[in-house]
C-alpha cells in the first residue's frame, strides 16, 4: 500500500515539474518573440542648449520607452564645447547602446558625440573631424581651450577603445601620428579613412540600411518628436535669445524710471523676465532661490532710487543680486551642493548677463535722447518755448518771496521730501542731511528749482 501510494506521487511530482518547465519554456519563447525597440533622434543643427535639451530628452524617452538602442541621424558643423561635453558625457553614461549615423557632417563637436557613442556609422561623402576649438570668428582659441579638448577627445576615444592619439590629432595639428597625421594640419578623416582606423564600422546610405547591418530592421522605430511647448523652450533658452530678454529688462527698468506712472516699459520688463526665467524654471536650472535673489535685488535698487537719496549701498548690491540670480539660472547644477556649478558654463553665463546689461544700458541712454528730443513718437518731452507775453511766469519770485518762512516736515527729508507751508505741500530738500517727519522747518533759500529748508 505504501509502495502503491509513493509510485503515485512521484508521477504527480514528475507531472508538477513538466508544467512549470513548459511554462517558463513558453516565457521565454515569449520574451524572445518580442520586438525590439530603436529610438531615433537628429542632431542636424548647430551643436548648443536646444540641442543638448533635445538630446537630454530624448534619451530619457529612449529610457521610458525601454528602447534596445538609440540612434542619433547627425549632420552638424559643430557648436559650443559645454552643450557638446554635456551630450558626449550624456551618452557615455547611457546603459542603452548608442549609435550614430554620421550623414556628410561631424565636424568639431559633431566628432567630439560622435567618438562617445558605441557605434560609428557614414554617408558616402561624409567627415568627421577638425575638432580645434575656435571663437565665433572662427579663430583659434589658445592653447588652454585646445588642452581641454584635446583631453576630452582622449578620454572619449579611451572610453570606447578608439586610438586616443588619432582622437587629439582632430584637434591639435602638432600632434603626429605616423602615416595619418604628419602634415602638420588638423586631421579629419573621409569614410573610407575612418573605417581603415576603426573610428567607422561601415559606409551606408541611410537609415534603414544601419538598422538592417545591426539586426534591428524589424525593430519597433520610434523616431523623437518635438511638441510645440519644447520647441518654443528650446528657442528662450538659447543664449542670444537670453541675452535680448536680459536687454529688455534692464532697458523697461530704466524707461520706467524716466517716466511717471507704470506703463508700457514696466510691462514690457515683466513679460520679458516671465519669458526669460519661466522656461529655464521648467528646464530645472532656475531654482526658487536664484528667482529670488534676483526680485530681492530689485527690491534693493528701487528703495535706493526712491528712499535713499544719492546711489550707495543698497543699489550696489542689488545689482550684483540682480546680476547674480539672472546668471545663476542659466546654469544647472552639477553635484547636490547649493553652488555645484561647472565654471566653464557659468562663466559664459555670466558674460551674456554682463554683455547684455551694458549693451541695454546704453542703448536705452542714446534711445532715450532720441525719444524725448524728437516729436516723431509724440510729445514725450516738452519742446515749446514758455514765453512771458504768452503769460508764462518764472515760480522763483514767488517762491523767494516765501524764505523765512516756517512749515513741518511731512515726510522724512534724507535729505530731499516733502514739507507744509501754510497749509499747501512743497517738494523739498534739507539744508543738513537729515530731518525727521513732524519736525519744524524754516525755508532758506530756493536754488535750482529747489526749496531748501532746515530744522527750527
Amino acid at each position: 500500500m505504501i509502495k502503491y501510494s509513493l509510485t503515485y506521487f512521484t508521477r504527480f511530482i514528475l507531472m508538477v515539474s513538466f508544467v512549470v518547465f513548459s511554462l517558463q519554456m513558453n516565457g521565454n519563447e515569449t520574451d524572445s518573440s518580442q520586438q525590439k525597440k530603436v529610438y531615433i533622434f537628429d542632431i542636424k543643427e548647430m551643436i548648443a542648449p536646444p540641442v543638448w535639451r533635445t538630446t537630454k530628452l530624448a534619451m530619457e524617452a529612449a529610457v521610458d520607452q525601454k528602447a534596445d538602442i538609440i540612434l542619433i541621424h547627425m549632420n552638424t558643423y559643430g557648436g559650443t564645447l559645454d552643450d557638446a561635453d554635456s551630450i558626449r558625457t550624456k551618452i557615455l553614461n547611457s546603459r542603452i547602446p548608442v549609435y550614430v549615423f554620421i550623414d556628410k557632417n561631424a565636424a568639431s563637436a559633431g566628432a567630439l558625440i560622435s567618438i562617445a557613442c558605441d557605434s560609428i556609422y557614414m554617408a558616402p561623402g561624409a567627415n568627421i573631424g577638425a575638432a580645434t576649438v575656435v571663437n565665433q570668428q572662427g579663430e583659434q582659441m589658445p592653447d588652454k581651450y585646445q588642452s581641454y579638448m584635446r583631453s576630452m577627445m582622449r578620454s572619449t576615444a579611451e572610453a570606447k577603445n578608439r586610438d586616443v592619439d588619432i582622437a587629439q590629432a582632430m584637434v591639435d595639428p602638432k600632434v603626429y601620428v605616423a602615416g595619418i597625421s604628419d602634415s602638420g594640419q588638423v586631421l579629419t578623416f573621409t569614410v573610407s579613412e575612418a573605417i581603415k582606423y576603426d573610428f567607422c564600422e561601415a559606409k551606408l546610405n541611410s537609415i534603414e540600411e544601419v538598422l538592417e547591418r545591426t539586426g534591428y530592421e524589424d525593430s519597433e522605430i520610434i523616431r523623437h518628436q518635438l511638441s510645440a511647448t519644447d520647441k518654443i523652450i528650446g528657442w528662450l533658452i538659447h543664449p542670444i535669445v537670453s541675452g535680448i530678454l536680459i536687454m529688455i529688462i534692464v532697458g523697461g527698468i530704466y524707461f520706467e524710471l524716466q517716466t511717471p506712472g507704470i506703463g508700457f516699459p514696466i510691462a514690457a520688463a515683466t513679460l520679458a523676465a516671465l519669458l526669460y526665467f519661466a522656461p529655464l524654471y521648467i528646464e530645472g536650472l532656475a531654482n526658487n532661490w536664484e528667482i529670488l535673489i534676483f526680485v530681492a535685488g530689485l527690491i534693493l535698487i528701487a528703495v535706493e532710487i526712491f528712499a535713499i537719496p544719492g546711489f550707495g549701498v543698497a543699489g550696489i548690491l542689488g545689482i550684483i543680486l540682480m546680476v547674480s540670480g539672472l546668471t545663476l539660472s542659466m546654469v544647472d547644477q552639477i553635484g547636490p551642493g547649493t553652488f555645484d556649478y561647472d565654471l566653464s558654463k557659468l562663466v559664459r553665463a555670466f558674460f551674456v548677463v554682463i554683455i547684455a546689461f551694458f549693451v541695454s544700458i546704453v542703448g536705452s541712454i542714446a534711445l532715450s535722447k532720441q525719444l524725448f528730443s524728437t516729436t516723431r513718437f509724440g510729445n514725450l518731452a516738452l519742446v515749446k518755448t514758455q514765453i512771458t507775453d504768452e503769460g508764462y511766469s518764472s515760480a522763483t519770485v514767488a517762491y523767494k518771496s516765501m524764505i523765512n518762512k516756517s512749515g513741518v516736515s511731512r515726510t522724512i527729508l534724507r535729505p530731499s521730501g516733502k514739507i507744509e507751508i501754510d497749509g499747501d505741500l512743497y517738494d523739498a530738500v534739507a539744508l543738513t542731511s537729515y530731518i525727521n517727519k513732524g519736525e519744524k522747518v524754516i525755508f532758506v533759500d530756493y536754488h535750482n528749482a529747489q526749496l531748501v529748508v532746515k530744522k527750527v
